[in-house]
């Protein structure tokens, strides 16, 4: 097997599992989805890695960062939505929690005299 190849039979998933713990939480569970998506967790590996090689181009901050808010679009994001959220700066970016009340603040709502069909006219 040639050199650069022999380095892909060191990787084992505790290795990134013990990695992704030392991030963070969002970190981790990328990580644990990347491991546990496929059929063979082997397949995971190249995901691993390519995430471990974003947080030395970026930092570790950013990536954990990058992941949560990957993680708050979707429960299993994929290499691409994290890359591209560190390469737009959306990890830094905080986003905020939708609301459940209306904003009514525009003027656009009708009211309750609208729908009690009187007399008044808006």
């Amino acid at each position: 097997m040639p050199a650069n190849h022999r380095q892909y039979l060191a990787y084992n998933s505790e290795n990134f599992l013990k990695w992704g713990e030392n991030i963070g939480d969002n970190a981790l569970l990328v990580i644990k989805n990347f491991l546990y998506m496929h059929k063979i967790e082997r397949q995971g590996y190249k995901s691993c890695v390519s995430l471990m090689r974003l947080a030395d181009r970026y930092s570790t901050n950013r990536l954990e960062q990058a992941c949560g808010t990957a993680l708050t679009y979707t429960p299993s994001p994929s290499l691409k939505n994290i890359a591209t959220i560190l390469k737009n700066g959306l990890d830094k970016v905080k986003v905020k929690p939708p609301s459940l009340q209306s904003d009514t603040s525009h003027g656009i709502t009708r009211g309750a005299a609208y729908f009690r069909g009187g007399k008044e006219k808006c």
